[in-house]
């Protein structure tokens, strides 16, 4: 069996493990997966964005723009026992194939301070010539996190959020993976529009809680 790290994933590699069905959903369908901000909520958030305005995001080193624009919003999004991580190990063993690597930010359970699996799954954009392509990265990281709430859950349905980040803009993607015990699963991916991380900033964190209140209620 070949073992898959994150980063070496294409499309062409992608469509060799799973049944890839990808849709475009209207923005108006994400919009309706948002809930409202409190007061505090909004200050807190505004606090971020004021850190952000005037700054020279396109060229911001990764860890900082991570640490400055992308991280902070994620907390916002907190519940409870829900926590937002950075640096979060994955691996998934299917039925042909196995992944595994590290996903930059997550949002999951925390029993006794270590993480679970996790239900939303964050990959920055690294840069360069030779960095590889967000989009499949972050849907090897997205079956990877699903196997491990299918170990826990044997649902024969799983439904994982995952976002991927070019500097401060943001792009979600709802999946769900079936089939999970057999040859090639199917993997299902819905595209939001995409975000401002400052102009977009309260949709962006209203989407992030809508995803915890899912969780929460599941």
């Amino acid at each position: 069996m070949h073992t898959y790290t994150f980063s070496q994933l294409t499309e062409e590699t992608l469509k060799t493990l799973v049944t890839l069905n990808e849709k475009h959903i209207a923005p108006e369908a994400w919009e309706k997966m948002q809930i409202a901000l409190t007061a505090e909520e909004c200050r807190r958030l505004e606090d971020i964005k004021s850190t952000l305005y005037r700054r020279h995001l396109v060229v911001m080193n990764e860890v900082t723009l991570w640490a400055r624009a992308i991280y902070p919003m994620l907390v916002l999004a907190e519940h409870g026992h829900i926590q937002a991580w950075s640096g979060v190990p994955l691996k998934a063993s299917y039925l042909t194939f196995e992944l595994e690597g590290e996903a930059d930010g997550a949002l999951a359970p925390a029993i006794g301070g270590r993480i679970q699996p996790p239900y939303l799954i964050v990959n920055e954009a690294k840069r360069g010539i030779h960095a590889p392509d967000p989009q499949f990265q972050l849907y090897g990281e997205m079956l990877a996190a699903a196997w491990l709430n299918w170990e826990k859950k044997t649902k024969p349905e799983q439904e994982i959020f995952g976002c991927y980040t070019v500097n401060d803009s943001w792009t979600f993607v709802r999946g769900v993976v079936s089939d999970i015990e057999t040859d090639k699963p199917m993997f299902t991916i819905e595209f939001s529009p995409v975000y401002n991380g400052i102009w977009d900033a309260e949709q962006i964190v209203q989407l992030l809680k809508f995803i915890v209140a899912k969780h929460l209620e599941e």
